[in-house]
């Protein structure tokens, strides 16, 4: 079946590792990798770093494509209630800075009401690469 490998392995759709003891850890879905400019970026080690932020609630990343790079991270950002209208994009690249690779950086960050979610309350990226298809980024 095109489900496994023709060594056996099973295909998931996840990027893992598997550790010196031979534990698996799952780390990204192949579908939510942002390739840019030659190089993988993990939506979902952005994603947990920016939610890290003490004013962001909840943050999902998707790829959108850019004419240079391929694709860019757009980081959708849901501030915590209390902060809604104060936080800043700024504010949130500021943080990024120092705790991400400088091309990891997302080229906008947005701010949404919610992250979609699925009937399992998972993030639905697949709604969000839908609403931002089209999107274009203000610096390139």
């Amino acid at each position: 079946s095109a489900q496994f490998t023709a060594d056996g392995w099973f295909r998931t759709g996840d990027v893992a590792s598997i550790d010196p003891e031979g534990y698996v850890q799952i780390t990204d879905r192949t579908k939510d990798l942002i390739k840019s400019g030659g190089e993988w970026i993990s939506s979902v080690d952005l994603e947990t770093t920016i939610m890290g932020h003490q004013k962001v609630l909840e943050a999902a990343v998707i790829a959108v494509p850019h004419p240079k790079w391929q694709e860019r991270p757009l980081a959708c950002v849901v501030p915590k209630p209390e902060f809604t209208g104060q936080l800043t994009a700024q504010e949130i690249l500021d943080y990024l800075t120092p705790r991400v690779a400088k091309w990891w950086l997302p080229d906008e960050v947005i701010f949404i009401e919610a992250v979609p979610k699925t009937s399992v309350g998972k993030f639905d990226k697949k709604v969000l690469r839908e609403r931002f298809k089209s999107w274009k980024p203000a610096r390139s």
